[in-house]
């Protein structure tokens, strides 16, 4: 297990428990204490735990967010075969959304060079790298920076999203499951979330395997409000069945 997966399951457990034991989680994550106290005093200097005497317990506004910073390694190879799969739906002059997220921060790559694109995101580092695109026509929505996923939220988020009709909203998620649906972890995203959808003639939600089978706090949607769901085969096809027609799933097998 990667040090990146390792954290996000640590702070996962916080979000759960409010509290980890650094013993406890040595034991269930099978290495050796003095790993687990390197990834919990990096979980601290990131300001999404605080050191306790032999554990760590979430600092104020924790339970929001894993920062990209955690999100940013996990699933590569995944999240690059999500994203280019994505990236396929999309023709020069289509309008697209982009949510926050390390995997549609993949789908701007991939898009880079489609021609007379109009793109609309909440994600400051999405907008940065949409800036250099050869031929775009860039809008970022406006809101109040959550600061570790470089992600805009808020009253005037959603009514900066409201004012457009584009041809494609792609979404990230935290979690999916069948009866639960498509559920997020900081309810501050759910608002802004829904908005994207609305605004989209076609919504598609890009997941790796690893989010399926999960549920997080707040419900942005159904399974059947969507269009498409792009995952990678991780996701046993028994599991994928669940999701209806709208499951598409992308070998990420290194060649």
């Amino acid at each position: 297990m990667s040090a990146s997966t390792r954290r996000h399951r640590i702070l996962e457990l916080l979000l759960a428990d409010g509290y980890v034991e650094a013993k406890a989680l040595s034991k269930e994550l099978e290495v050796d204490a003095s790993t687990i106290r390197r990834d919990l005093d990096a979980l601290a200097r990131l300001g999404k735990a605080e050191r306790t005497h032999g554990g760590a317990r979430p600092v104020d506004g924790a339970h929001s967010e894993i920062p990209y910073a955690v999100k940013e390694h996990e699933n590569q190879e995944q999240k690059a075969v999500i994203a280019q799969e994505a990236a396929r739906l999309v023709r020069d002059g289509d309008s697209v959304i982009l949510d926050s997220g390390s995997t549609t921060y993949q789908v701007a790559a991939a898009l880079r060079l489609r021609a007379g694109l109009t793109v609309i995101t909440n994600d400051l580092r999405i907008g940065k790298f949409a800036a250099t695109f050869p031929d775009v026509r860039l809008l970022v929505a406006g809101g109040e920076l959550l600061g570790s996923v470089f992600t805009l939220v808020g009253e005037r988020t959603v009514e900066f999203l409201s004012d457009y009709s584009v041809d494609w909203t792609f979404l990230g998620a935290d979690a999916l499951d069948p009866v639960a649906g498509i559920t997020n972890t900081n309810t501050l995203e759910i608002p802004v979330k829904r908005a994207m959808i609305a605004a989209a003639a076609r919504t598609v939600v890009l997941a790796d395997s690893s989010k399926f089978g999960q549920r997080a706090l707040a419900r942005v949607a159904t399974v059947q409000e969507v269009d498409i769901i792009v995952t990678d085969t991780g996701l046993a096809q028994d599991d994928a069945d669940g999701y209806g027609p709208a499951l598409r799933r992308v070998d990420a097998t290194p060649a």
